[in-house]
């Protein structure tokens, strides 16, 4: 495995994002239909760089709510150091300038057969070929006592929103010296290192204003990404404050106590002022009923494609994938999705087929002026997706360097959300 210079990571960083994408239609041909269900970042791309192409497709995309929020940089907003509106984007310019048909409505059901998408509202939508970014899903059963109702008491704030708000506005109401209860789920789950980005985001603003609160991280995993560096943050910035308790030590989240504000482990419970759970993760919902999930929760694909394993036609990407090595994160979705719009693109038009070239790039934030990250690229075969360069920062690295990751991670999410959603 190749490691990269700060100079290609910054290329990487800045440039791929951005990369064009000019497939080639033939004349005279009708244009092809392509449905995109789920308008966050995987299908807001997909449906951005397929509508850009040269001729154009017909491309609709299915997307309930009218604007998207970031759960990237959600941490942020949490330690008051972004406002949520800063975190959400319309869909006004896919629309105007791209030509994209937004329907705002829930997409009940993928007919592959008939090449068919059923809306709530009745509509039948034909396609020649469909995307499918349905994100996440959470296994709530896997806790005893925590289910949709008791993320209103108990929030997971995993998907950015309504959530992310009730989280602050408690961590807000918390008494100084009480104690803030994260649950961090098994693999894989999105975002491998944001359970951790949150405790010491969260850290940073109880340092500020709750200086004698105290932070509990209950793992299902016995290590964590980047783990080296979070915990050298953690004792740098915040000193005494936050307590990471692997399974092997606790063994293992068992269940939730919604009235009691506790959390139950194999070898005890622990009571917390304010407590969030995130449960253990799957493929969201419309993947499960449209036969795009296998027995483990996730959709396979074809690492060159994108295409459902299961489901000939329909594609999927984001992080309801079954992708290899590509974690679950907001750059990979990107990334992926311009690969399959490439695919789409060749399927359907003639164009030129194209090598897929996938990335990964990631920010994570110790502090308001300490920020860390990785670069990785990754090669895929007819087989799979691996690792094949990768970039991270190190521990002990220059106050300087970190306060210039955190200008360059700024400067990333205004490139990025600009590219996803014009």
């Amino acid at each position: 495995m190749n490691r990269w210079t700060r100079r290609k990571f910054t290329h990487l960083a800045g440039a791929a994002c951005l990369a064009p994408f000019c497939p080639r239609v033939a004349r005279g041909q009708a244009k092809a239909r392509v449905v995109v269900v789920g308008g966050g970042v995987g299908g807001a791309t997909v449906a951005k760089y397929l509508a850009a192409s040269e001729k154009g497709l017909d491309v609709t995309l299915i997307e309930p709510k009218p604007s998207y929020t970031t759960c990237f940089f959600s941490n942020l907003y949490l330690a008051g150091l972004r406002s949520l509106e800063s975190l959400t984007h319309s869909y006004e310019t896919l629309a105007q300038k791209y030509g994209i048909t937004v329907i705002h409505d829930m997409a009940e059901a993928v007919d592959p057969v008939a090449k068919i998408v059923a809306l709530k509202n009745g509509t039948k939508l034909a396609y020649d070929r469909a995307v499918v970014a349905p994100g996440i899903a959470f296994r709530y059963s896997d806790i005893e006592g925590y289910d949709e109702a008791a993320t209103q008491s108990l929030p997971h704030a995993w998907n950015a929103g309504p959530q992310t708000k009730l989280l602050r506005e408690q961590l807000e109401s918390m008494e100084d010296g009480g104690v803030f209860v994260i649950t961090a789920p098994p693999n894989p789950f999105r975002c491998p290192p944001g359970p951790y980005e949150r405790a010491s985001l969260i850290a940073y603003y109880f340092k500020q204003f709750k200086p004698r609160a105290k932070i509990l991280i209950l793992d299902a995993k016995d290590s964590f990404f980047e783990q080296d560096l979070f915990q050298d943050g953690w004792s740098r910035h915040y000193p005494g404050m936050i307590e990471w308790l692997p399974s092997q030590f606790t063994g293992g989240i068992k269940a939730v106590d919604v009235k009691g504000r506790a959390v139950k482990t194999a070898g005890g419970t622990f009571k917390a002022a304010v407590a969030n759970i995130i449960p253990p993760q799957m493929a969201g919902e419309l993947a499960q009923r449209a036969g795009l999930v296998d027995q483990s929760g996730w959709c396979p694909i074809d690492p060159l494609t994108f295409e459902s394993k299961l489901q000939p036609g329909i594609h999927v990407v984001g992080d309801a994938t079954s992708a290899g090595d590509m974690p679950k994160s907001a750059f990979v979705t990107n990334s992926q999705a311009k690969v399959c719009a490439f695919a789409i693109a060749t399927a359907l038009t003639g164009s030129e087929a194209a090598e897929p070239h996938l990335f990964n790039t990631c920010f994570t934030f110790l502090a308001a002026h300490d920020a860390v990250s990785d670069a990785i690229s990754f090669k895929a075969t007819a087989e799979t997706i691996k690792i094949s360069e990768i970039l991270l920062s190190a521990v002990g690295e220059d106050a300087e360097l970190r306060r210039q990751v955190v200008r360059t991670a700024n400067g990333w999410y205004d490139a990025f959300t600009h590219d996803v959603f014009g």
